[in-house]
């Protein structure tokens, strides 16, 4: 198996430094443990950055998505090693910036520098690796003897092995006494032919609301003309609009051109603005809802959205639609 091997720096590429741990620009004990793969692969080496991940921005998710497409040709998958703390957002960003792949795209890293004794680097690199030489097409992201779909998974510890949870949907591989064991039905198909659509929206604000959040904030939004803002709701779908009307304040902002999405707070179970008055409000004025997509996936997919186009209707036309397996549509 022939696999393109892309490192961009993260805990499995750390050592201790003066200041921390940082990331080496050889790669720390990378190459050792990638020695524990016994030589099954013909590995083709790419050290594209030696980033901490908190540095990681949308320029090296296009960079990342440029790499995989112009290299990958000839090869049966891509490992990309990369931090843990924002890889679950490099992840659903390659998933919509590469369409139509005809290989695996593997993310992984681990928690303990590669160095470490006790480093979870060598076992994380064979779930990897195995996922990638199964020819599966996709964006994944391959941890503590799981393979989820990078689209749907989510960082939930700071510090144990088992980083990430595959959010709303079963990991669609486990590794196991029986070898790595995949759920085939659970990985979705795009069809099309290998583009790359890698332009990219950074015009995107995140908000959390608070109880008694002030409609002022958003009013601010507005101002800096700010094309998209990712809103995670309160329950299924609340906003409260009794003394402070974030609703009126939301189809300002809608009529002005900006594109609103709205999500749950949650991070289990899908949000569902048709069921409570507040939510069916917020549905009138105009947001898009977001369902049980991730916050990682729905802030990246509105970047990647606004970066196709500045027509609302296409976002939304977009947005009821599932890339990557992100969304669960009713």
């Amino acid at each position: 198996m022939k696999i393109l091997m892309i490192t961009t720096g993260g805990t499995i590429a750390a050592v201790p430094t003066p200041e921390g741990l940082a990331p080496d620009a050889h790669g720390g004990a990378l190459p050792e443990a990638l020695r524990t793969l016994g030589g099954r692969y013909s590995i083709e080496h790419i050290p594209l950055f030696s980033m901490d991940s908190a540095n990681m921005q949308p320029e090296e998710w296009r960079e990342i998505a440029r790499c995989v497409y112009d290299r990958a040709q000839g090869h049966d998958g891509v490992v990309i090693t990369h931090g843990t703390d924002t890889m679950a957002y490099t992840a659903s960003a390659l998933s919509f910036m590469l369409r139509g792949l005809t290989l695996p795209v593997v993310l992984t890293g681990s928690q303990l520098p590669a160095a470490h004794p006790l480093s979870d680097a060598s076992e994380n690199l064979r779930c990897a690796f195995a996922m990638a030489a199964t020819g599966i097409p996709g964006v994944f992201i391959a941890f503590d003897r799981m393979v989820m779909l990078g689209a749907r998974a989510v960082k939930v510890r700071t510090t144990g092995f088992r980083a990430f949870e595959s959010v709303n949907l079963p990991p669609v591989g486990v590794v196991d006494g029986e070898g790595l064991t995949l759920r085939r039905e659970l990985i979705p198909r795009d069809s099309g032919p290998f583009t790359l659509k890698d332009e990219l929206c950074n015009d995107v604000f995140l908000l959390k609301l608070t109880p008694g959040f002030q409609p002022e904030f958003l009013s601010a939004l507005g101002k800096m003309q700010t094309r998209g803002v990712v809103i995670e709701a309160f329950g299924a779908g609340g906003l409260h609009f009794i003394r402070r009307n974030l609703v009126e304040q939301l189809e300002q902002l809608v009529k002005g051109g900006m594109a609103v999405a709205v999500s749950s707070q949650c991070l289990y179970e899908r949000s569902d603005f048709s069921l409570y008055q507040t939510g069916r409000k917020a549905l009138d004025a105009g947001v898009i809802q977001c369902y049980d997509m991730t916050t990682e996936a729905a802030v990246t997919k509105l970047k990647w959205a606004l970066g196709q186009t500045r027509n609302l209707d296409e976002v939304r036309r977009m947005f009821s639609t599932s890339y990557a397996g992100e969304v669960t549509l009713p």
